[in-house]
């Protein structure tokens, strides 16, 4: 049985080529395309490349060539409905079954898609060439959008006494007319009513470029009607499932890398005419996990641009809260807050394109970020409100499904805590409490030190367990005396600490001579004290622990030493450094 046209075209259109190709092929962007070696044939020299623009991937060497279902069928040795159904799968869509409810569902999407199609086709015209409704563009041109944006975005216009639901009814019965949710029965007078009316329509397409819903606005200011209005949600559109302009937008994720996410149709269509087109608008409704793994197929960065006043604000931390869960090692959420009473195509319209980008790039914040300052501005200073903040900051780490992205925004909303808080600190510091001379070197350490980065968080972890654990690390000194450090300077002091280890006498933190300020340092800023609190006295926890910091900056290593031969392979694409990047990959997926 043949698989419908329409559903093989959502697959090919939510994947590209390169992601399908990246799950075999160990591929490198060059210009517009990937290069990789040939998964049909040993070689030295990659010969294999893949374009997301054109669809294809192509084997100088073999000859192969073709889209992402001839690519699995050849490289798994699957059959075509095997292919298709891993395919989905990947997509993110439910397997088509060929059964009679399958079948009839087709029957009424290919009725749906017609009846959408005509709709917006008719009232797009009318916009373009009846001169009855010059109220409409004269709305337009106050907003400063021309033909091209009304073309381009097939924007529409509906008169507020239209007949078009006669014109259908010739060819479709009122039932499925009423299922598309473009008209509603007028229960006092028995008749079907055109939701839309008197409004502006913006069509919404799928991922195909198919209209599937409308997005109404009023162009009079009248009090007692909504500003927008969407379609309701169908058998074939759910609000949380789909984003405006997506299908544009996507066919730009090959050139650029970043997406702006905002709440209205206008803004999108304001960014574009301005030369944004990178943009889409969720629905009227809060932001879905589905929108979010949607736009991570596409892009690496979403940058959530909402209306710069109390409403677009709140929706911002309404947002933040559901797209966190979503947060991946190799993709960014960020939020751009504009000033009070903007949004993003009044800001644009008013300051540019490159004011805009610039904007941009000084004021996004980064999801965990924003989080973290939302909820400090209400926070007391006061055990109670500080027991509250962080359990709401626990809770909204603990909601995020990658344990890698979890750990780390944990420790840094523990950390940021911890700088509010450092009278918590003092019974910890009597450790420390021996004036020693500092060293020069520390003191420019500190002066220079502005920031902290994870490496040197790790390695402050590692200090802080062996600091406050000297017996049990002297008595098993090999479980820490051939770990890497990475910053020269705390490299020097785990060095001294191991030395003084090795000579066998018994060692207090006092012999250690330990500066004050580095030791308040690794006090203050160490992620592991908040674990060890109440882990102080097992042994083998702590050995647990320092097992995974220890595993964690070997990581690093490795990260370090594959991101030098990926470069040095882009330039020699020699057999011997594809040989070693490929056996350092064995040994951190391991890690």
């Amino acid at each position: 049985m043949k698989y419908p046209k329409e559903y093989l075209d959502e697959i090919k259109n939510r994947l590209k080529v390169s992601t399908v190709v990246s799950k075999t092929v160990s591929l490198k962007k060059r210009g517009k395309e990937f290069v990789g070696l040939s998964p049909f044939k040993n070689e030295k020299t990659p010969s294999f490349t893949v374009n997301d623009e054109k669809e294809f991937y192509h084997c100088f060497a073999t000859s192969e060539h073709g889209n992402i279902f001839d690519f699995v069928i050849k490289t798994q040795n699957l059959k075509f409905g095997e292919a298709v159904k891993y395919l989905a799968q990947l997509a993110g869509m439910q397997p088509h079954m060929f059964s009679k409810q399958d079948e009839e569902r087709e029957k009424k999407w290919n009725e749906y898609k017609s009846i959408f199609t005509h709709y917006v086709d008719f009232y797009h015209n009318e916009l373009l060439k009846n001169e009855a409704h010059s109220i409409a563009r004269d709305y337009l041109k106050n907003r400063s959008l021309g033909k091209d944006e009304v073309k381009k975005f097939k924007i529409g216009y509906i008169e507020k006494n239209p007949n078009f639901f006669k014109k259908l009814k010739e060819d479709y019965s009122e039932q499925t007319l009423a299922e598309t949710g473009l008209f509603y029965l007028d229960e006092k007078k028995k008749i079907y009513v055109e939701r839309f009316r008197g409004r502006l329509i913006f069509p919404i397409n799928n991922i195909s470029g198919q209209p599937i819903a409308l997005g109404g606005r009023i162009i009079e200011n009248l009090d007692y009607l909504a500003k927008y209005i969407n379609s309701p949600e169908t058998n074939f559109f759910k609000k949380g499932s789909n984003l405006y302009n997506l299908d544009l937008a996507r066919k730009l994720s090959n050139k650029i890398d970043h997406i702006y996410l905002v709440e209205g149709y206008m803004d999108v269509v304001g960014l574009s005419k301005n030369g944004i087109d990178n943009a889409v608008a969720n629905l009227g409704t809060s932001l879905t996990d589905k929108q979010i793994l949607t736009l991570n197929q596409f892009f690496d960065d979403i940058i959530i641009c909402f209306d710069g006043d109390e409403s677009g604000y709140k929706a911002a931390v309404r947002a933040a809260e559901n797209s966190i869960k979503e947060l991946k090692p190799e993709k960014q959420i960020s939020f751009l807050f504009l000033p009070d009473k903007e949004d993003p195509d009044s800001y644009v319209n008013k300051n540019g394109k490159a004011n805009f980008v610039d904007f941009t790039k000084q004021s996004k914040l980064p999801i965990h970020q924003f989080i973290f300052s939302h909820y400090k501005k209400q926070t007391k200073n006061n055990p109670s409100s500080m027991a509250i903040f962080e359990k709401k900051l626990r809770g909204i780490a603990n909601t995020i499904k990658d344990d890698f992205i979890k750990k780390y925004v944990l420790e840094y909303f523990l950390e940021k805590i911890a700088e509010l808080t450092p009278h918590s600190n003092q019974n910890n510091n009597r450790f420390y409490s021996k004036k020693i001379k500092s060293l020069e070197t520390t003191k420019k350490y500190f002066k220079e030190s502005q920031s902290l980065s994870g490496v040197e968080l790790k390695e402050f972890s590692i200090l802080y367990l062996v600091i406050n654990k000297l017996d049990l690390f002297q008595a098993n000194i090999h479980l820490i005396e051939n770990i890497k450090f990475f910053t020269e300077f705390n490299k020097k002091i785990f060095e001294m600490i191991i030395e003084k280890l090795k000579s066998g006498s018994q060692i207090t933190i006092q012999d250690l001579n330990l500066d004050n300020q580095l030791a308040e340092k690794i006090n203050k800023f160490a992620p592991i004290k908040h674990i060890l609190k109440n882990q102080s006295h097992d042994d083998q926890k702590i050995i647990e622990l320092l097992e995974d910091i220890s595993r964690d900056l070997m990581n690093y290593d490795l990260e370090f030493r594959i991101q030098e031969l990926e470069s040095k392979f882009s330039v020699d694409m020699s057999e011997s450094t594809f040989n070693e990047l490929k056996e350092l990959k064995k040994k951190q997926n391991l890690n």
